[in-house]
Protein backbone atom coordinates (compact mmCIF):
# COMPACT_ATOMS: atom_id res chain seq x y z
CA UNK A 1 0.00 0.00 0.00
CA UNK A 2 1.39 3.28 -0.68
CA UNK A 3 0.71 5.66 2.53
CA UNK A 4 -0.58 9.23 1.43
CA UNK A 5 -1.05 12.26 4.18
CA UNK A 6 -5.10 11.76 3.65
CA UNK A 7 -3.98 8.58 5.02
CA UNK A 8 -2.39 9.69 7.88
CA UNK A 9 -5.25 12.44 8.93
CA UNK A 10 -7.90 9.80 8.55
CA UNK A 11 -6.27 7.74 11.56
CA UNK A 12 -5.25 10.48 13.78
CA UNK A 13 -9.29 11.49 13.54
CA UNK A 14 -9.27 8.86 16.04
CA UNK A 15 -7.25 9.77 18.27
CA UNK A 16 -9.12 13.14 20.56
CA UNK A 17 -7.14 15.53 23.02
CA UNK A 18 -7.20 14.18 26.56
CA UNK A 19 -10.32 15.62 27.86
CA UNK A 20 -12.05 17.02 24.60
CA UNK A 21 -14.86 15.51 22.33
CA UNK A 22 -12.30 17.49 19.28
CA UNK A 23 -9.81 15.13 17.31
CA UNK A 24 -6.38 16.53 17.04
CA UNK A 25 -7.08 17.15 13.27
CA UNK A 26 -10.11 19.34 14.22
CA UNK A 27 -7.64 21.50 16.77
CA UNK A 28 -5.33 21.63 13.64
CA UNK A 29 -2.48 20.08 15.83
CA UNK A 30 -1.36 17.97 13.21
CA UNK A 31 0.92 19.88 10.77
CA UNK A 32 4.48 19.51 8.30
CA UNK A 33 3.19 15.78 7.15
CA UNK A 34 6.32 14.03 5.52
CA UNK A 35 6.43 10.82 3.99
CA UNK A 36 9.30 8.81 2.38
CA UNK A 37 8.22 5.58 1.37
CA UNK A 38 7.17 3.42 4.25
CA UNK A 39 8.62 6.23 6.79
CA UNK A 40 5.80 8.81 8.19
CA UNK A 41 7.02 12.11 10.32
CA UNK A 42 5.03 14.84 11.62
CA UNK A 43 4.49 17.74 13.95
CA UNK A 44 2.44 17.77 16.73
CA UNK A 45 1.40 21.62 17.67
CA UNK A 46 0.36 21.90 21.72
CA UNK A 47 -0.83 25.27 23.29
CA UNK A 48 1.60 25.16 26.13
CA UNK A 49 5.35 24.16 26.36
CA UNK A 50 4.64 22.21 29.37
CA UNK A 51 1.71 20.64 28.26
CA UNK A 52 1.53 17.67 30.52
CA UNK A 53 -0.93 15.04 27.83
CA UNK A 54 2.04 15.52 25.30
CA UNK A 55 3.68 11.92 25.60
CA UNK A 56 0.06 10.80 26.15
CA UNK A 57 -0.65 12.17 22.51
CA UNK A 58 2.30 10.87 20.86
CA UNK A 59 1.93 7.22 22.21
CA UNK A 60 -1.74 7.55 20.83
CA UNK A 61 -0.70 8.86 17.69
CA UNK A 62 1.34 6.01 17.22
CA UNK A 63 -0.54 3.60 17.89
CA UNK A 64 -3.11 5.07 15.32
CA UNK A 65 -0.91 5.22 12.99
CA UNK A 66 0.28 1.50 12.92
CA UNK A 67 -3.85 0.19 13.50
CA UNK A 68 -5.27 2.42 10.55
CA UNK A 69 -2.44 2.85 7.97
CA UNK A 70 -0.14 -0.04 8.56
CA UNK A 71 1.85 -2.26 11.18
CA UNK A 72 4.81 -1.41 8.84
CA UNK A 73 4.90 2.09 9.01
CA UNK A 74 7.57 3.37 10.11
CA UNK A 75 6.04 6.42 12.51
CA UNK A 76 8.01 5.60 16.00
CA UNK A 77 10.49 8.47 17.04
CA UNK A 78 9.23 10.59 13.84
CA UNK A 79 6.62 12.77 15.71
CA UNK A 80 8.21 16.10 16.83
CA UNK A 81 6.50 18.23 19.31
CA UNK A 82 6.16 22.19 19.23
CA UNK A 83 4.18 24.56 21.18
CA UNK A 84 2.51 27.77 20.47
CA UNK A 85 0.79 29.70 22.79
CA UNK A 86 -2.17 31.23 21.23
CA UNK A 87 -2.98 28.46 18.93
CA UNK A 88 -5.55 29.50 16.18
CA UNK A 89 -8.95 27.50 16.48
CA UNK A 90 -9.79 25.55 13.42
CA UNK A 91 -12.91 27.32 11.65
CA UNK A 92 -15.32 24.88 10.87
CA UNK A 93 -13.86 21.95 12.46
CA UNK A 94 -16.96 19.79 11.41
CA UNK A 95 -17.21 20.49 7.69
CA UNK A 96 -15.52 17.60 5.53
CA UNK A 97 -15.51 19.23 2.41
CA UNK A 98 -16.40 22.93 1.64
CA UNK A 99 -17.26 23.38 -2.05
CA UNK A 100 -17.07 26.42 -4.08
CA UNK A 101 -19.18 27.44 -6.80
CA UNK A 102 -18.12 30.06 -9.38
CA UNK A 103 -18.79 31.45 -12.62
CA UNK A 104 -16.62 33.20 -14.96
CA UNK A 105 -19.98 36.14 -15.65
CA UNK A 106 -22.82 36.60 -14.37
CA UNK A 107 -26.46 35.48 -15.87
CA UNK A 108 -25.58 31.68 -16.05
CA UNK A 109 -27.65 30.80 -13.43
CA UNK A 110 -25.24 30.01 -10.66
CA UNK A 111 -27.22 30.84 -7.44
CA UNK A 112 -30.08 27.96 -9.43
CA UNK A 113 -27.33 25.76 -9.71
CA UNK A 114 -25.77 26.30 -6.14
CA UNK A 115 -29.62 25.84 -4.31
CA UNK A 116 -30.72 22.66 -6.25
CA UNK A 117 -26.95 21.35 -6.00
CA UNK A 118 -27.50 21.69 -2.29
CA UNK A 119 -30.90 20.37 -2.25
CA UNK A 120 -30.18 17.32 -4.66
CA UNK A 121 -27.12 16.55 -2.07
CA UNK A 122 -29.69 16.62 1.05
CA UNK A 123 -31.82 14.42 -1.13
CA UNK A 124 -28.46 11.80 -1.51
CA UNK A 125 -28.65 11.50 2.52
CA UNK A 126 -25.58 13.91 2.82
CA UNK A 127 -25.49 16.75 5.60
CA UNK A 128 -25.51 20.46 3.61
CA UNK A 129 -25.03 24.08 4.29
CA UNK A 130 -24.98 26.39 1.90
CA UNK A 131 -24.10 29.87 2.50
CA UNK A 132 -24.81 33.23 0.01
CA UNK A 133 -21.10 34.86 -0.86
CA UNK A 134 -22.61 36.71 -3.11
CA UNK A 135 -23.31 39.79 -0.87
CA UNK A 136 -24.10 42.58 -3.36
CA UNK A 137 -26.89 40.34 -4.97
CA UNK A 138 -28.45 37.60 -2.40
CA UNK A 139 -31.23 35.52 -3.72
CA UNK A 140 -30.44 32.47 -1.95
CA UNK A 141 -33.07 33.65 0.66
CA UNK A 142 -36.30 33.60 -2.11
CA UNK A 143 -35.13 31.23 -3.92
CA UNK A 144 -35.88 28.89 -0.72
CA UNK A 145 -39.09 30.83 -0.08
CA UNK A 146 -37.70 32.27 3.52
CA UNK A 147 -37.40 35.81 2.80
CA UNK A 148 -38.67 36.76 5.67
CA UNK A 149 -36.51 34.32 7.98
CA UNK A 150 -34.21 35.59 10.60
CA UNK A 151 -31.75 33.58 12.23
CA UNK A 152 -31.24 33.61 15.49
CA UNK A 153 -28.39 33.50 18.09
CA UNK A 154 -27.05 30.91 19.94
CA UNK A 155 -23.80 30.90 22.91
CA UNK A 156 -21.90 27.74 22.68
CA UNK A 157 -20.34 26.35 25.44
CA UNK A 158 -16.66 28.16 25.24
CA UNK A 159 -18.94 31.27 25.49
CA UNK A 160 -19.00 32.24 21.62
CA UNK A 161 -22.43 33.69 20.35
CA UNK A 162 -22.93 31.30 16.88
CA UNK A 163 -25.64 32.45 14.34
CA UNK A 164 -27.88 29.86 13.66
CA UNK A 165 -28.23 29.22 9.80
CA UNK A 166 -32.11 29.00 8.58
CA UNK A 167 -32.97 25.08 7.65
CA UNK A 168 -34.95 24.07 4.72
CA UNK A 169 -35.14 20.78 2.18
CA UNK A 170 -32.71 19.46 4.05
CA UNK A 171 -30.39 22.14 3.75
CA UNK A 172 -28.64 24.62 6.10
CA UNK A 173 -28.30 28.55 4.42
CA UNK A 174 -26.49 31.63 5.90
CA UNK A 175 -26.79 34.59 3.57
CA UNK A 176 -25.95 38.51 4.32
CA UNK A 177 -30.26 39.03 2.22
CA UNK A 178 -31.56 37.22 6.07
CA UNK A 179 -30.21 40.52 7.61
CA UNK A 180 -30.87 43.48 5.18
CA UNK A 181 -34.54 44.85 3.74
CA UNK A 182 -34.54 42.65 0.21
CA UNK A 183 -35.34 45.91 -1.44
CA UNK A 184 -31.70 47.98 -0.31
CA UNK A 185 -29.35 47.83 -1.99
CA UNK A 186 -26.17 46.63 -0.17
CA UNK A 187 -23.69 49.06 -0.73
CA UNK A 188 -20.38 47.89 0.45
CA UNK A 189 -16.53 48.39 -0.08
CA UNK A 190 -14.79 45.49 -0.75
CA UNK A 191 -13.38 44.86 2.51
CA UNK A 192 -16.60 45.21 3.85
CA UNK A 193 -18.10 42.81 1.45
CA UNK A 194 -15.44 40.13 2.67
CA UNK A 195 -15.98 40.73 6.45
CA UNK A 196 -19.67 39.64 5.87
CA UNK A 197 -18.23 36.46 3.82
CA UNK A 198 -16.03 35.59 6.95
CA UNK A 199 -18.50 36.00 9.97
CA UNK A 200 -21.32 33.91 8.09
CA UNK A 201 -18.32 31.19 7.86
CA UNK A 202 -16.97 31.68 11.28
CA UNK A 203 -19.52 32.48 13.08
CA UNK A 204 -22.23 30.11 11.68
CA UNK A 205 -23.70 27.25 13.70
CA UNK A 206 -22.93 24.76 11.30
CA UNK A 207 -22.28 21.79 13.17
CA UNK A 208 -21.61 18.66 11.32
CA UNK A 209 -21.74 18.48 7.65
CA UNK A 210 -20.49 16.66 4.49
CA UNK A 211 -20.43 19.22 1.79
CA UNK A 212 -20.76 23.18 2.34
CA UNK A 213 -21.64 25.24 -0.75
CA UNK A 214 -19.68 28.86 -1.18
CA UNK A 215 -22.13 30.25 -3.76
CA UNK A 216 -19.61 32.75 -5.27
CA UNK A 217 -20.84 35.95 -7.00
CA UNK A 218 -19.63 36.03 -10.75
CA UNK A 219 -16.49 37.08 -12.21
CA UNK A 220 -13.33 37.12 -9.77
CA UNK A 221 -13.24 39.65 -6.70
CA UNK A 222 -12.31 39.99 -3.52
CA UNK A 223 -14.87 37.93 -2.26
CA UNK A 224 -12.66 34.84 -4.07
CA UNK A 225 -9.94 35.74 -2.22
CA UNK A 226 -10.95 36.28 1.32
CA UNK A 227 -12.87 32.80 0.92
CA UNK A 228 -9.45 30.75 0.12
CA UNK A 229 -7.49 32.55 2.55
CA UNK A 230 -10.12 32.40 5.49
CA UNK A 231 -11.01 28.51 4.93
CA UNK A 232 -9.16 25.61 3.05
CA UNK A 233 -11.49 24.66 -0.17
CA UNK A 234 -11.98 20.89 -0.88
CA UNK A 235 -12.73 21.89 -4.75
CA UNK A 236 -14.57 24.78 -7.08
CA UNK A 237 -17.76 23.70 -9.61
CA UNK A 238 -17.67 26.31 -12.21
CA UNK A 239 -21.32 27.04 -14.01
CA UNK A 240 -21.89 28.11 -17.67
CA UNK A 241 -24.23 28.17 -20.38
CA UNK A 242 -22.92 26.38 -23.65
CA UNK A 243 -22.48 30.00 -25.82
CA UNK A 244 -19.15 31.16 -26.49
CA UNK A 245 -19.41 34.66 -24.29
CA UNK A 246 -19.57 32.44 -21.44
CA UNK A 247 -17.55 30.19 -21.65
CA UNK A 248 -14.33 32.51 -22.22
CA UNK A 249 -14.70 33.26 -18.90
CA UNK A 250 -14.88 30.22 -17.99
CA UNK A 251 -11.47 30.04 -18.05
CA UNK A 252 -10.60 32.35 -16.24
CA UNK A 253 -11.93 31.22 -13.43
CA UNK A 254 -10.87 27.89 -13.85
CA UNK A 255 -7.03 29.57 -14.06
CA UNK A 256 -8.26 31.40 -11.02
CA UNK A 257 -8.58 28.28 -8.56
CA UNK A 258 -5.66 25.93 -10.43
CA UNK A 259 -3.15 28.89 -10.24
CA UNK A 260 -0.46 28.52 -8.34
CA UNK A 261 -1.38 31.38 -5.65
CA UNK A 262 -4.80 29.29 -5.12
CA UNK A 263 -4.30 26.06 -5.75
CA UNK A 264 -8.02 25.16 -5.58
CA UNK A 265 -9.04 21.55 -7.60
CA UNK A 266 -11.53 21.95 -9.96
CA UNK A 267 -13.98 19.27 -10.01
CA UNK A 268 -15.96 20.21 -13.01
CA UNK A 269 -18.22 21.88 -14.97
CA UNK A 270 -22.42 22.07 -14.89
CA UNK A 271 -23.71 23.32 -18.43
CA UNK A 272 -26.68 24.92 -17.75
CA UNK A 273 -29.36 26.25 -20.33
CA UNK A 274 -28.21 23.25 -22.50
CA UNK A 275 -31.40 23.01 -24.41
CA UNK A 276 -34.92 24.47 -24.18
CA UNK A 277 -37.56 21.35 -23.90
CA UNK A 278 -41.49 22.69 -24.24
CA UNK A 279 -43.52 21.15 -21.10
CA UNK A 280 -45.79 19.64 -23.60
CA UNK A 281 -43.09 18.54 -25.93
CA UNK A 282 -40.68 16.86 -23.51
CA UNK A 283 -39.13 14.92 -26.13
CA UNK A 284 -38.07 18.13 -28.03
CA UNK A 285 -34.56 20.10 -27.44
CA UNK A 286 -33.74 23.44 -29.26
CA UNK A 287 -29.71 24.59 -28.44
CA UNK A 288 -31.38 27.84 -28.55
CA UNK A 289 -27.75 28.80 -27.33
CA UNK A 290 -25.04 26.62 -28.91
CA UNK A 291 -24.95 22.77 -28.51
CA UNK A 292 -22.18 21.14 -26.33
CA UNK A 293 -20.43 24.28 -25.56
CA UNK A 294 -19.81 23.48 -21.88
CA UNK A 295 -19.09 19.71 -22.77
CA UNK A 296 -16.37 20.39 -25.05
CA UNK A 297 -14.53 22.96 -23.08
CA UNK A 298 -14.92 20.30 -20.48
CA UNK A 299 -12.79 18.00 -22.86
CA UNK A 300 -10.28 20.51 -23.66
CA UNK A 301 -9.44 21.77 -20.51
CA UNK A 302 -9.75 18.25 -18.80
CA UNK A 303 -11.89 18.75 -16.27
CA UNK A 304 -15.18 16.36 -15.33
CA UNK A 305 -18.46 17.31 -17.02
CA UNK A 306 -20.74 17.34 -14.13
CA UNK A 307 -23.90 17.51 -15.86
CA UNK A 308 -26.37 19.14 -18.57
CA UNK A 309 -29.02 21.53 -17.01
CA UNK A 310 -31.90 22.29 -20.04
CA UNK A 311 -34.29 25.69 -19.95
CA UNK A 312 -37.50 24.69 -18.86
CA UNK A 313 -40.41 27.01 -16.99
CA UNK A 314 -40.22 25.48 -14.14
CA UNK A 315 -37.13 25.95 -12.81
CA UNK A 316 -37.82 29.49 -13.33
CA UNK A 317 -41.22 29.36 -11.26
CA UNK A 318 -39.13 27.26 -8.56
CA UNK A 319 -36.78 29.91 -8.07
CA UNK A 320 -39.71 32.21 -7.53
CA UNK A 321 -41.96 30.55 -5.42
CA UNK A 322 -39.23 29.39 -3.04
CA UNK A 323 -39.43 25.54 -4.05
CA UNK A 324 -36.12 23.83 -6.27
CA UNK A 325 -36.70 21.79 -8.79
CA UNK A 326 -34.48 19.36 -7.19
CA UNK A 327 -37.16 18.82 -4.62
CA UNK A 328 -39.31 16.76 -7.56
CA UNK A 329 -36.78 13.95 -8.64
CA UNK A 330 -39.26 12.95 -11.08
CA UNK A 331 -39.16 16.10 -13.26
CA UNK A 332 -36.36 16.35 -15.93
CA UNK A 333 -34.38 19.26 -14.88
CA UNK A 334 -34.42 17.32 -10.95
CA UNK A 335 -33.64 14.35 -12.18
CA UNK A 336 -30.66 16.38 -13.99
CA UNK A 337 -29.33 17.71 -10.58
CA UNK A 338 -29.80 14.76 -9.26
CA UNK A 339 -27.04 13.12 -11.59
CA UNK A 340 -25.11 16.21 -10.96
CA UNK A 341 -25.20 16.12 -7.10
CA UNK A 342 -24.04 12.08 -7.80
CA UNK A 343 -21.03 13.05 -10.03
CA UNK A 344 -20.31 15.64 -7.63
CA UNK A 345 -20.04 13.02 -4.74
CA UNK A 346 -17.62 10.95 -7.19
CA UNK A 347 -15.79 13.54 -7.84
CA UNK A 348 -15.08 14.99 -4.25
CA UNK A 349 -14.10 11.26 -3.17
CA UNK A 350 -11.71 10.99 -5.85
CA UNK A 351 -10.01 14.30 -4.93
CA UNK A 352 -9.84 12.93 -1.40
CA UNK A 353 -8.20 9.95 -2.27
CA UNK A 354 -5.50 11.03 -4.80
CA UNK A 355 -4.45 14.62 -3.79
CA UNK A 356 -3.37 16.10 -0.53
CA UNK A 357 -6.19 18.61 1.49
CA UNK A 358 -6.36 22.23 -0.10
CA UNK A 359 -4.83 24.77 2.92
CA UNK A 360 -5.81 28.01 3.11
CA UNK A 361 -4.17 30.63 0.98
CA UNK A 362 -1.96 32.56 3.18
CA UNK A 363 -1.45 36.50 3.17
CA UNK A 364 2.05 37.18 2.70
CA UNK A 365 3.08 41.33 3.24
CA UNK A 366 6.71 42.37 1.62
Amino acid sequence: MIIIPKNITDALRHVNYPGSEENLVELDMVQEIRIAGKKVSFSLVFQRTDDPNMPQVVAACEAAILKYVGTDAEVKGNISVKAVHNMERPILPGVKNIIAVASGKGGVGKSTVSVNLAVALAKAGAKVGLIDADIFGPSIPKMFGEEDARPSAERIEDGRDLINPIEKYGVKILSIGFFVNPESAVVWRGPMASNALKQLISDGNWGELDYLLIDLPPGTSDIHLSLVQTVPVTGAVIVTTPQDVALADVIKGVNMFQGKSVDVPVLGLIENMSWFTPAELPENKYYIFGKDGGKKLADNLGIKLLGQVPIVQSIREGGDNGEPVAVNEDSITGLAFIEAAKELMNQVEVRNVTMDPTKKVKVTKK
